[in-house]
This record gives structure tokens, C-alpha cells and sequence, in this order.
């Protein structure tokens, strides 16, 4: 007798697994596939409405705009996207996402859970998209771009998506002529202070040229002028004084001989000598020299003593001489002569003190000179500073108009309409997915039961677990008893099943149908 085992081959054994393990794949094959496929076909169907905007630049001549194109386009591309990323963030802003959802009755389920969550899911439901469709004009490339927003209900979902467009619209075309007018009133008060300040530094400089005006650098040649005229005229009155003096020590002379020898020693005739040492003396030292000192002493005491002459210029205790026709001519010549040299004496002062003034003009036009210096600067910086944001005001207002005239603009190129596809769920593709795993499911259930089975379904085995030879097989005797029994299992199992795969399906139903959560999640992945 042969006592070896007869092998078998995969296919008799996956048929053997199978009559005994078809039921249990069956079950559980159906039991996921069925929720699956209800599930598939109840839950709702999600559309997405799209509005396209096409944003078209400023139209500026090439003669306003001479800027390099890339530059242009790089500052044209970068303003916009900042612009349509302030724009979005107060659309996608709490309060307005709340009005919207209130106004449309959006997201009933979970506004009961959670209002935020409503309001977070509806970010996640609106999708904006720029894009770069081509190039135009000087200003480089025209931007594109598309907002777009899904729901269950395709007419609610184009309205929500239209309510979106006009506000970006309505937003970018204020935000644009906010920032405009903002920018142009800025500068007119900026422009409106340094127009104070300029005003202010150039009254400074006018009043400065007004009190400075014969100390500045460029009175110097004239005021050096003036003192070589006035150092001419001191000469002169120089020469004319000694002349003068000539004369009136003639006339004293004369005077003397003709028998007045009181007239010589007068304190007039000391003193008219005096005053011709005293200009001698200055020419050659200055007024410190002690002799200068002592001859200006003594003059100033004849002057004090000629004071205090009579009216007729003669002196305390003078005497009278007989009256004599030539001595009087003699006198009267005197007095005229002395007449002379005071007026010269006081031109002489008047000239040296003009001299001074002139001297001191010309000593301080380097300090004069740094002083206006320092104010032109300020004058000059001030002046500057309004000459540019002159020029910036005047732009600033000619973009304000361009900008109510021809401003970039938000023009919606295709408004949003309900849509007739949906955009998801992809029932096929869920199916598809829905088959794959319950039969991954089942075949694992199969092979997880053959594995924790350790009953002997066959001979083969029996001989395989043992080492006594098996003899003689039994059949299995089937009675009426065992037919009826097996017949009410079969029953009950048939009537459990139904009822479970009911309750599956019908949970799956209720499940998905209507639920819209379930259906943006399903369709998240398309």
C-alpha cells in the first residue's frame, strides 16, 4: 500500500477554499460593495462655478513712459498680486464669509456643530487662480485670472460666485482710487510744508541780505574801492590842513609884527600848532605813541580853555588892543582860517570814521560769507525738496485721473453660470474603488478564516496530520432530521442577512444623501 500523500494543485485547492469559504466572501464581498455603490449613487452631485476676470493696465503713452519694460512689468505684476492678495483676505474675511453664508443658508449641518467650521470650509470651497494670458501695450503682460466656488446647488453656487466677482470689482476700483486720492493728498500736505519751509528760509536770506547787505562777499570790491577813495580824501584833507596851518601861522606871524604879541601866545595859535604835530605824529606812529597821547591831552585842554573864551573868541583877562584897519583884516582872515581848519578837522573825523565802517565791512564778508553760504544750502535743500514733490504732486494728480479715467481695471470676462456637469463625486472612479476593496476585503476574510480553522476537511488531510494509514472513509449519512435543521439555518441566515444588508444599505442611504460635507470630501481629490 502506498502511504504517500498525493499532492495537489493550487487550483483544486482555491476550489476546495472556495465551497467551503464562498458564503463568508460573499457576505463581507457584499457587505462593503453595497454601502459602497449606495453611498456612490445617493450622495450629492458638487458643482463649481467659475467667473474669469482679466485685469487690463493702465494705457500710457510711450512718451509719458520711459522706463524699461521689464521693470514695468516686474512693478505691474508685483502691485497686482499684492492687490489681489488684499483683496482676497478681506473676501475670505469671517464677517463677510458670515454673511454670505447666512445669506444663502449654506452649510445647515455643520453651522450647527460649529460656525467657524462653516466659515472654514467655504475658504476652502472659493479658489482663485491668476494667471499670465498674453502681453499688450507698453505696460508688458495683461493678467488673467479666475474665481471660482463649489457647492451642491449649481444656481446658488454661480450666484455666490457672481456675488464674489463684484466685490473684487467694487474693491479693486476703490482701493484704487483710495490709494490714488490718499497718495495726492499726502503730497499736497507734504508739498504745502515745504512749501512753508521754503518760504521761511527765503525770507532768512532776504532779511540776512537786508541787514548784511554792504558786509556780504560781493560788496568787497566795491567797499575796497570806497576806502581807497576815502584814504585819497584823507590824504587831501592832509595836504589842505597844512596848507591851512601854513596860512594861519602867516597871518600870526604878520600878526606879531605889527606889535600883537598876545596873538602868538594865544591859547587859538598853541592850538592850531598842536594840531599840526598831532596829523605829523600819525603819520609816522599810531595813537598809542606817548608823545601822540601827549600832544591829543594838550589839545583837548586849549580846546577847554577855548571854551570858556567870550563871545568875541577872546580869552578870561584877555586886553582889549586899539582897533587897527589891517590888524583887523589880519583877524578877520585868522578866523577864517580857523573856520577852515575845523571844518577840515571834522571832514578828517567823518572820513576816519567812514574809513572804520568800511574797514570792518570788508573784515567781515568771510564771516558774512560762511553765513549765507549756510542759509543758501537750507535754501537750496528746501528749494529742492519742493521742486520734487511738486513734480511728484503733478503725477501724483494726472494718475489720479487716469486712474478715474482709464485705471487698471477688473473686467469680468466670463461670469459664472450654473453649471450642467458636476465637478464631482467621480461615481465611476468610487465604484471602481468601492469593488477593489471589498474584494481585498473578502479575499483577506478567506484566508484569515483558513487560517484559524483547525478542523479535517478531507482525507488528504487526515493523512497529512497523522502517520497511521487511513484505511477506509465513511461517507456522511444525511437523515431527514439533519435535512430539516439545515434548511431552518439556512433560513434564519438567509432572513439575518437580508435584514443586515438592509440596515447597510439604508445607513449608507441616509448616509449620503443630501449629505454635502460627504460630497466636497469626495470631491476634493478631482
Amino acid at each position: 500500500m502506498d502511504d504517500r500523500v498525493p499532492t495537489r494543485s493550487g487550483f483544486d485547492l482555491a476550489r476546495d477554499v472556495w465551497s467551503r469559504r464562498k458564503w463568508l466572501a460573499i457576505l463581507v464581498f457584499v457587505g462593503l460593495f453595497a454601502p459602497a455603490l449606495t453611498v456612490a449613487k445617493s450622495v450629492p452631485n458638487v458643482y463649481r462655478s467659475t467667473a474669469t476676470f482679466i485685469v487690463e493696465p493702465q494705457k500710457v503713452s510711450e512718451a509719458f513712459v520711459r522706463l524699461p519694460e521689464a521693470s514695468i512689468r516686474s512693478f505691474w505684476t508685483n502691485e497686482l498680486e499684492t492687490r489681489l492678495h488684499t483683496i482676497s483676505q478681506e473676501t475670505l474675511s469671517r464677517a463677510r464669509l458670515e454673511e454670505l453664508i447666512t445669506r444663502f443658508d449654506l452649510y445647515r449641518d455643520l453651522r450647527r456643530v460649529s460656525p467657524e467650521a462653516a466659515v472654514e470650509r467655504m475658504r476652502r470651497d472659493i479658489k482663485l487662480e491668476p494667471r499670465e494670458v498674453g502681453q499688450t501695450g507698453v505696460w508688458g503682460a495683461t493678467i488673467a485670472f479666475t474665481l471660482s466656488y463649489r457647492g451642491t446647488n449649481p444656481k446658488i453656487v454661480a450666484e455666490i460666485t457672481n456675488t464674489l466677482s463684484s466685490f473684487y470689482v467694487e474693491k479693486n476700483l476703490s482701493i484704487r482710487e483710495h490709494q490714488a486720492s490718499a497718495t495726492t493728498e499726502f503730497l499736497r500736505a507734504q508739498l504745502e510744508a515745504a512749501k512753508a519751509k521754503l518760504d521761511e528760509q527765503e525770507r532768512r536770506v532776504r532779511e540776512f541780505k537786508q541787514r548784511s547787505g554792504d558786509e556780504l562777499p560781493q560788496q568787497v570790491a566795491a567797499n575796497l574801492a570806497i576806502l581807497m577813495r576815502l584814504n585819497d580824501q584823507v590824504r587831501l584833507n592832509s595836504d589842505r590842513h597844512l596848507r591851512a596851518t601854513e596860512r594861519r601861522m602867516a597871518l600870526v606871524k604878520q600878526l606879531g609884527d605889527m606889535g600883537s604879541p598876545s596873538v602868538p601866545d594865544s591859547p587859538a595859535a598853541r592850538l592850531a600848532r598842536l594840531k599840526v604835530e598831532l596829523i605829523e605824529l600819525r603819520e609816522r606812529f599810531t595813537d598809542k605813541y606817548p608823545e601822540v597821547v601827549r600832544v591829543k591831552a594838550e589839545i583837548a585842554a586849549l580846546e577847554r580853555a577855548l571854551a570858556q573864551a567870550d563871545p568875541n573868541g577872546r580869552s578870561v583877562g584877555e586886553r582889549e588892543t586899539p582897533a587897527d584897519p589891517t590888524q583887523l583884516r589880519l583877524k578877520q582872515e585868522l578866523s577864517k582860517v580857523d573856520a577852515e581848519l575845523k571844518g577840515i578837522e571834522a571832514e578828517d573825523q567823518q572820513v576816519r570814521r567812514d574809513i572804520a565802517a568800511y574797514q570792518r565791512r570788508v573784515e567781515s564778508a568771510p564771516e558774512r560769507e560762511q553765513q549765507l553760504q549756510a542759509l543758501s544750502r537750507d535754501y537750496e535743500a528746501a528749494r529742492e525738496l519742493h521742486l520734487s514733490l511738486l513734480k511728484r504732486y503733478e503725477d501724483a494728480q494726472l494718475g489720479e485721473r487716469m486712474e478715474e479715467q482709464k485705471g487698471a481695471q477688473f473686467r469680468i470676462l466670463d461670469p459664472a453660470i450654473p453649471a450642467k456637469q458636476p465637478a464631482g463625486p467621480n461615481r465611476l472612479l468610487l465604484l471602481v474603488y468601492g469593488l477593489m476593496l471589498s474584494l481585498g476585503v473578502a479575499a483577506g476574510a478567506v484566508v484569515l478564516a483558513e487560517r484559524l480553522d483547525t478542523s479535517i476537511h478531507t482525507i488528504d488531510d487526515l493523512r497529512a496530520r497523522i502517520p497511521v494509514p487511513v484505511l477506509v472513509s465513511i461517507p456522511r449519512m444525511i437523515t431527514g432530521s439533519d435535512v430539516r435543521r439545515r434548511r431552518a439555518r439556512v433560513a434564519l441566515a438567509t432572513v439575518s442577512v437580508t435584514l443586515g444588508l438592509a440596515l447597510i444599505v439604508g445607513a449608507s442611504a441616509y448616509l449620503g444623501h443630501g449629505n454635502e460635507q460627504l460630497a466636497l470630501v469626495l470631491a476634493r481629490g478631482r
